[in-house]
């Protein structure tokens, strides 16, 4: 049994897993006993694994063959799709020996590989829907692999029970379909025992994965939310692993997946991915604004693509509905098993119009909801009375539960309630068929209905609509009149809360839960002219047939291969503890600063130049106290009594604030407002560095921030001499985030004309004068020292945001022109980022140490040259 601890549970998220003698998932003992009743360990899978650690240097050729503009690579590497379950079919032989197996030609797992290369190796691992002994574990697992190239993670049974019945079903299944559990009947109470259970299952897939991986070629992609810790496992192992996700259900708004305890671990584990796949924009968009709201990762979009930056990677995020097998399905038509069925159905309906319903008996399918419509479409359209029928086929599902029973009562109520009502001879106006059809019955239905209606509540894709259109395009004799008859037609009710809705176009979409609404659109469906549903059915069909699921594989792997290429470019190595482990990726030649480098070149320097950022830098950005506190001076002081030395601060911050914090600094230069003001010493005046002497435009910008304060709670503006910013950290993130970008195109539009540049920094927007940089002030300090005849033979420059990387970029153009070439330069931020410098430091403390110990050189350099300057002095006598 698990602790309850969080403690515990980070150890098992780390792998420690030696109290819990669960075999890795896929051992469990051979065909036979050994001695002492042991049953032998039989044959296990070849192994192939390579050690963890740093990226690889690898050469130029090896990246670009993974870049978007040559051709794929693909075909050289192969692809491990992971998922709950196979997509095999496995049961007892009759003679109880042994096992049998066959695909199971219904999984969307075994139809992805239509858009794979032919010669792509697909290794797939999962769980089998069955109950296979320990000791006949590892040669089904041997034949599963030999013949299926199939790996199956076994799990224990009381694991099973917590992992699927348990953290899934009754905690992720719902919430990611909007159920929040109000009561503890009603969805699932969070159970930290399942969630315990949940993150080991994970591991245990992860152990079956690493058994078979070659982490130098393979691509590994994750199904579904039962896997969502999975990523972490891999990721921790193998830095540089190529990961997938697709979500195959809805992903809720931020307000309701915060409700979820966990909510950060899974977020860190999906981040631990290089592409996460949806079903629809509305899911992607949640998921992103979880990642703002929580994490405070905000999202980019260039050239069409839709990128997360987490700590130097770009996690990207893809958009694009799956689809239907159509060489599947259009082989299936052609089956004379069909013609009959459809036959059959005909003369059953004949003279009927069907309105059908294909839907699994769950709560989220809305199938209550449906007939409540059709009865009131019978009600307020009586020229349907007699004519009109609602097949609703309901697919039992496993689970169960008290909103189920409700739920099926209700059905039950009301269609015996309608059938009352409407039934005459011959003429029943609700068929409900409780069983679970065959494909080809259930493809005969299809063919018979002049509309389908999907009223789901919340649903992630659902193909029922795209298998209807299939089967009234392609069955031969449709309506009787033969191939050379009318064109096909089909009709279309959806939920607008369902996957599929954004892309059928043609449907007439419905807020299920508006009975009334629901049940006009119903008769609208069947009501419409014979030429509009032709229209509408063949624009459908354009779609449905281009976008299978081939088409979806072939795209997912495309933009896999595409996020995954800096792989090869960046130096990788990971941090942090159980969920909260993350890979650092960063240019090959970013390293961090260390003390005694930087101090060697330190002391051999004759002219100096430090060039130091205030918040973030000397100061934590996230102190409310911005003011220097005693060390901060005292370094300070201690660099510019070094006479080889040029200190100053560069920063956005006003004049006043900067010169009264530091007015025990006289010999400190300082460049406030990023440069429009500077200062070389405490006792010189202040010198503008801009001839922009009109701030009229001022009057223009600062009514349209004012507009945007007042409509965005949490927002102020900071008014400096020469610039405004406008700051929005304290407002809703979503929101302020919008709010920014409309802002800062209104300001470009309103100040065309005008001398300033509006840019966006991290929470603000500011409008400043054209030239003003912090790149500027280090060029105009290494300028003028060189026309003093004071070249400077070391640089130092520090900063943390984005307006310290025009200071970054700056110094490394200025070391082409102004600057000898050969000077030491250190240009260094702050964290561990994506950054035009080539040093980090950590943090501000390590910031505070490194120039403690520049200070520390000078004292002991200035010691040394006195006691050579007495040395040196004559003897009086």
């Amino acid at each position: 049994m698990f602790s309850r601890s969080y403690t515990n549970l980070v150890d098992l998220a780390n792998g420690n897993l030696s109290a819990l003698d669960y075999g890795g998932g896929g051992g469990g003992g051979g065909g036979g006993n050994g001695a002492g009743g042991r049953p032998p360990r039989a044959r296990r899978m070849q192994r192939t694994m390579t050690t963890p650690g740093t990226l690889a240097e690898l050469d130029e050729e090896r990246a670009g063959s993974v870049t978007s503009d040559v051709p794929s690579s693909l075909a050289s590497d192969r692809l491990i799709v992971v998922a709950n379950t196979l997509p095999v079919r496995c049961e007892r032989r009759p003679d109880g020996r042994g096992w049998s197996f066959c695909w199971d030609e219904d999984s969307l797992l075994l139809h992805l590989r239509d858009g794979l290369p032919d010669d792509m190796e697909v290794l797939y691992v999962g769980s089998l829907r069955a109950d296979v002994p320990s000791a006949e574990q590892d040669d089904v697992a041997q034949a599963l692999l030999d013949r299926f190239r199939c790996v199956p993670a076994f799990l224990p049974k009381d694991v099973l029970d917590r992992f699927y019945h348990g953290f899934c079903k009754q905690t992720l299944w719902p919430l990611f379909h909007y159920m929040l559990p109000f009561t503890s009947d009603h969805g699932g109470r969070f159970d930290r025992s399942q969630w315990e259970a949940y993150v080991l299952a994970n591991k245990l897939f992860s152990q079956r994965v690493i058994e078979v991986l070659n982490p130098e070629d393979d691509y590994i992609w994750i199904h579904d939310y039962h896997l969502l810790a999975l990523p972490s496992f891999l990721r921790r192992r193998f830095n540089r692993l190529r990961i997938g996700f697709f979500l195959h259900s809805p992903f809720p708004s931020s307000e309701l997946y915060r409700s979820l305890p966990v909510r950060d671990e899974i977020l860190k584990s999906l981040l631990n991915c290089d592409l996460i796949g949806f079903h629809t924009f509305d899911y992607a968009r949640h998921f992103l604004s979880c990642c703002s709201r929580m994490l405070g990762i905000e999202y980019q979009s260039k050239r069409g693509y839709i990128g997360l930056d987490y700590f130097g990677r770009t996690v990207g995020i893809k958009i694009m509905p799956v689809g239907i097998n159509m060489t599947q399905l259009q082989s299936q038509i052609r089956l004379p098993d069909l013609e009959w069925r459809v036959a059959e159905l005909r003369k059953q309906f004949d003279g009927k119009t069907v309105m059908l319903g294909v839907d699994d008996m769950d709560i989220f399918k809305g199938i209550n909801l449906k007939v409540l419509a059709f009865e009131q479409m019978l009600r307020t359209h009586p020229k349907w009375q007699r004519k009109a029928v609602l097949v609703q086929i309901a697919n039992p599902r496993g689970g169960g539960g008290k909103d189920l029973e409700e739920i099926q009562a209700e059905i039950d109520e009301s269609c015996r309630r309608i059938n009352a009502q409407f039934s005459r001879p011959g003429y029943v106006p609700v068929v409900i068929i409780n069983r679970a059809l065959s494909s080809v019955e259930r493809m005969a239905y299809y063919t018979v209905a002049e509309c389908v209606v999907v009223t789901a509540v919340r649903d992630g894709m659902n193909l029922t609509p795209y298998e209807y259109i299939v089967c009234r395009q392609g069955f031969p004799d449709l309506d009787g009149s033969g191939d050379d008859g009318p064109r096909r037609k089909s009709m279309l009710v959806v939920s607008e809360f369902i996957g599929c809705s954004p892309s059928l176009s043609g449907a007439i979409r419905v807020n299920p839960w508006n009975i009334d609404t629901t049940a006009e659109a119903m008769n609208e469906s069947i009501a419409l002219s014979e030429n509009e549903k032709q229209l509408r059915h063949e624009k459908h069909y354009r779609y449905v047939s281009s976008h299978d699921v081939a088409y979806w594989s072939k795209s997912y792997i495309h933009d896999l291969e595409r996020s995954c290429r800096d792989h090869f470019r960046r130096r990788c190595w990971g941090i942090g503890l159980g969920f909260g482990f993350r890979v650092v990726a960063l240019d090959r030649n970013f390293k961090k600063l260390t003390v005694d480098s930087i101090v060697t070149d330190y002391k051999n320097s004759k002219s100096r130049v430090i060039l130091l950022d205030y918040d973030g830098t000397l100061v934590p950005q996230t102190t409310i106290n911005r003011t220097p506190n005693e060390s901060v001076v005292k370094i300070m002081n201690a660099l510019c009594d070094d006479k080889k030395n040029v200190v100053f601060i560069v920063s956005g911050r006003g004049r006043d604030s900067l010169e009264k914090w530091f007015s025990p600094c006289q010999d400190l230069g300082i460049a406030a407002e990023h440069g429009y003001f500077m200062r070389w010493t405490r006792d010189e005046q202040w010198q503008l560095n801009n001839q922009c002497s009109e701030f009229g435009w001022m009057q223009m910008a600062k009514p349209v921030m004012n507009l945007y304060t007042e409509a965005t709670d949490g927002s102020y503006i900071e008014t400096k001499e020469s610039a405004l910013v406008w700051h929005h950290q304290d407002a809703d993130p979503g929101f302020g985030s919008s709010q920014a970008k409309e802002m800062l195109d209104h300001l470009e539009s309103v100040l065309a004309n005008e001398p300033v540049c509006v840019k966006s920094g991290q929470q603000i927007v500011e409008v400043k004068p054209q030239g003003v940089s912090k790149g500027f002030v280090a060029e105009k300090i290494l300028s003028t020292l060189t026309e003093n005849k004071r070249q400077a033979d070391f640089v130092l420059c520090i900063g943390d945001d984005r307006s310290d990387e025009d200071m970054f970029e700056g110094i490394a153009d200025i070391m082409r022109s102004i600057v000898d070439p050969q000077t030491s330069l250190y240009a260094c931020t702050v964290g561990q980022k994506p950054s035009k410098a080539k040093y980090y430091l950590d943090d501000t403390n390590d910031v505070l140490n490194m120039l403690e110990a520049l200070a520390d050189a000078s004292e002991e350099t200035d010691s040394q040259e006195d006691a050579e300057e007495i040395t040196s002095i004559p003897d009086p006598e």
